[in-house]
């Protein structure tokens, strides 16, 4: 502003200089005239102090100009900043959801499982499971050899499963497969003593009297298909047992 000031009046003083002589030749004209002359010296004044104002308006018209353009620029990138990191905002809390969902995913295959074995609403792990599943796929694939090394495994990693019982009655059966009756035997007497409200129990003690029968045991084999009937009246095992000591008659 001062040196606006300065500029104006620099410039009043420039005009006033060169019509001078003209002033001061004024006392040789009447009043009207001196003060036409006045008039005509305020006027040219005038229009200098209107165009150095003119060009200091448009000097700083530009100037804000300039700096609205630098603040559009650093406002835009602002905005481009904002942008990225809102972006990666969302997608870390994107992650970090799959991650939870994952994890969760991951510790419901983990957990124990509670389900209905054998009748019995039974907690399982999943390791166990896991065998167990593996040594029937063996057994339902005719591998017999391996499915008995599978469920011996299991009985032996497993004792207090809800699969137990049912792992020694197929560990019976893949020796029973193999027509290995001694080891048929030895597999699943276990069960009839220990399990005897399994319901395998009744299908065991059968596998066992037919055993019996193929190793010329007939005493041992009609024992055990009357403690069938004695013991399971109600069952299929104890219909099969009385045809079978009808059959030996």
């Amino acid at each position: 502003m001062k040196f606006l000031f300065l500029t104006k009046f620099s410039a009043a003083l420039a005009v006033a200089a060169m019509l001078a002589p003209g002033v001061a030749s004024a006392g040789l004209f009447d009043d009207d005239e001196a003060r036409r002359a006045i008039l005509d010296i305020r006027a040219k004044i005038d229009a200098v102090n209107a165009r150095v104002d003119t060009k200091a308006d448009k000097s700083s018209a530009l100037d804000l100009a300039n700096q609205n353009e630098v603040l559009r620029s650093e406002i835009a990138k602002l905005r481009g900043q904002i942008e990225v990191l809102t972006n990666d905002l969302s997608n870390a809390q994107r992650r970090q959801q799959d991650f939870y969902v994952d994890l969760d995913n991951r510790l419901r295959k983990i957990e124990p499982k509670k389900m209905t074995v054998d009748g019995k609403e039974s907690t399982v792990e999943v390791n166990e499971q896991r065998a167990y599943d593996a040594a029937m796929a063996l057994f339902k694939a005719a591998e017999y050899k391996s499915a008995s090394a599978a469920f011996s495994a299991f009985v032996v990693n497993y004792p207090q499963s809800a699969y137990a019982g049912a792992a020694q009655y197929w560990l019976g059966n893949s020796y029973y497969a193999q027509r290995d009756c001694k080891n048929t035997i030895t597999a699943l007497q276990p069960m009839v003593k220990t399990l005897p409200d399994h319901p395998k129990t009744p299908d065991a003690m059968l596998n066992i009297a037919a055993c019996q029968l193929e190793l010329k045991d007939k005493p041992a084999n009609k024992k055990t298909l009357e403690a069938i009937i004695t013991h399971y009246p109600d069952t299929e095992a104890a219909q099969a047992a009385k045809a079978r000591l009808a059959a030996g008659k």
